[in-house]
């Protein structure tokens, strides 16, 4: 979609994943603990919500919790689900106000029952919200929701509602967390690293990369409109020739 931002015009993603990198690096920098960053990184979520919308893009997806940081510090992994507990006790009124609804991804059979019941109370209260699709990654690993997807589709196999040989690639997307959702169009990483960690591996398969050096709580409007130009400059072929 074409949108001017100040004073230029743009072709905008409609949909943008980002990798929220960078939370402990930015409070080593600073002499922090770990979980400081955490929460400037969280601080940085909401207001990216806003850039975003104002920004013409109509999804947005972050990766907060990978199923692989549970292997980190117990502290800093506890830090990580308060931070989450606090997000959510004003999620439902914050999002509401601004006619964003929220989705949550991955394994949530990990998760705490108090951050679970809170999930399900704020996906309930937004579903009928139609500003800025916001989804969080929770306890999400790419290979895990495909594996789920597959049970799925295998537990129709063993019922008899479906030959294997009829499986579709629209039948492994609709069975996946994202199946509301068109693909990204654009994945952005920040912090330097140059990978996409087991983030929406079959969503993204023709998706833009853009990779910035700057740290996650430092990522502002000016960031995302830098990500939104690359994206303009472009040439989205899908395997074709144009």
């Amino acid at each position: 979609m074409e949108k001017e931002i100040d004073g230029v015009i743009y072709n905008v993603p409609c949909h943008v994943a980002v990798i929220l990198d960078g939370n402990g690096r930015w409070a080593k920098k600073r002499h922090l603990p770990r979980n400081f960053g955490h929460k400037e990184g969280a601080k940085a979520v909401e207001q990216c919500c806003e850039d975003a919308w104002n920004l013409g893009i109509k999804c947005l997806t972050v990766y907060a919790f990978s199923t692989e940081n549970w292997k980190r510090s117990v502290e800093e992994v506890t830090g990580i689900m308060n931070l989450l507990r606090n997000y959510l006790l004003n999620a439902i009124q914050r999002a509401n106000k601004n006619n964003m609804r929220v989705r949550v991804i991955g394994e949530r059979s990990k998760l705490a029952a108090d951050i679970i019941e809170a999930i399900e109370r704020l996906e309930d209260a937004t579903k009928g919200n139609t500003g800025l699709q916001f989804t969080i990654a929770l306890n999400y690993g790419g290979r895990d929701e495909i594996r789920r997807a597959m049970i799925k589709l295998a537990e129709k196999v063993k019922a008899g509602e479906l030959e294997p040989s009829a499986i579709t690639e629209d039948m492994i997307s609709n069975n996946l967390d994202t199946w509301e959702l068109p693909d990204p169009d654009l994945l952005i990483r920040t912090s330097g690293e140059m990978r996409s960690s087991n983030y929406l591996p079959w969503q993204i398969a023709y998706s833009e990369f853009y990779f910035t050096d700057t740290l996650w709580p430092d990522f502002k409007r000016e960031d995302m409109i830098e990500a939104i130009r690359h994206y303009s400059m472009r040439d989205r072929r899908y395997g074709g020739v144009k």
